[in-house]
């Protein structure tokens, strides 16, 4: 997700991992290429499980000496190729404390508990109420705030980990956070540049076997190309600080152009695979997992068609 307290230049090449685990704690690990003419923040709306606490909500996780983070995670996925893409001024009420601020690496991040929260930060890296307004079902999500040292470059990967409602008995769903909020105001469209990885036992067992060729092969379980190998065959899994599963495979979803500017759910339900016999059962699931599935059911009749021209013009040749 690109939500910035303040307007933007542009924002490129973003980058999202996620992981559930079994006691409700998802795991969210963020990286973007980014330019602001002015002071800024970026701000990750999170269904965390009610009521939200400042202390006991969100964990914040240092990755500051491990910047490549997510370019080993791209190493797990050998012979493909990569696409690149391209306030409110109050003050806090005298009877609302500051909320607290931790140092993470090259960050202050903050938790803010709900959107009425925000006054008690600094106005620069706020977001309007107005602006979470336009997205009512936000009304009761928590937000991590990483306020930015520099005013373009990518910086090192935002990580931490927050207590979850989105964890069922039956699998539950994975919250990846692609609303766009560049300008203070929320559209309906926007331009995707982004990555999404996730790990999860239920994708590993429906997925099939590693298809080895020079060109991302998408899983017709799943919707996502899965890692040829464990993520510890291709992870520095002591520098991941415990955020990847080294002996889970890592899957990958690529996200550009135009696009409904939504958040992505990745269900977790064994369920949803078995539904559709395996075949896209993202098709039926919420708006942004949908969202998520058009745009790899695109790529697959896309290459579909590229593949079988390949094959006309050998035949001819």
């Amino acid at each position: 997700m690109c939500c910035f307290s303040q307007p933007v230049v542009s924002v490129t090449d973003t980058n999202i991992f996620a992981r559930l685990l079994p006691n409700g704690w998802q795991y969210l690990v963020y990286q973007m290429n980014f330019k602001s003419d002015e002071k800024n923040a970026m701000v990750l709306p999170l269904p965390v499980q009610l009521p939200a606490v400042e202390e006991q909500s969100v964990e914040f996780i240092s990755l500051q000496q491990h910047e490549r983070f997510f370019q080993e995670l791209r190493s797990g996925f050998p012979l493909t190729q990569y696409p690149r893409g391209q306030v409110d001024s109050r003050a806090p009420s005298a009877n609302r404390s500051i909320l607290k601020v931790h140092e993470v690496g090259d960050f202050i991040a903050s938790f803010v508990p709900t959107a009425d929260d925000f006054d008690r930060l600094d106005p620069q890296f706020r977001i309007p109420r107005e602006s979470w307004d336009q997205i009512p079902h936000y009304s009761d999500y928590g937000f991590a705030v990483f306020q930015l040292k520099t005013l373009e470059g990518k910086p090192h990967p935002m990580a931490f980990k927050f207590r979850s409602r989105l964890n069922q008995p039956d699998g539950g769903s994975l919250f990846f956070p692609t609303v766009h909020i560049h300008d203070g105001e929320v559209h309906t469209r926007e331009k995707f540049d982004h990555t999404l990885f996730l790990q999860d036992p239920t994708f590993d067992r429906a997925c099939g076997s590693y298809k080895q060729r020079g060109y991302p092969v998408t899983d017709p379980a799943t919707g996502y190309v899965r890692s040829k190998w464990p993520a510890q065959k291709f992870c520095d899994i002591e520098a991941c600080r415990g955020i990847v599963d080294p002996n889970g495979l890592v899957h990958r979803l690529e996200m550009r152009g135009r696009l409904e500017n939504a958040d992505v759910l990745a269900s977790l339900k064994p369920s949803d695979f078995k539904r559709s016999s395996g075949i896209f059962p993202w098709l039926g699931l919420s708006a942004g997992a949908g969202l998520a599935g058009i745009v790899g059911l695109k790529w697959f009749f896309d290459r579909r068609d590229q593949v079988s021209s390949q094959q006309a013009e050998e035949t001819t040749g």
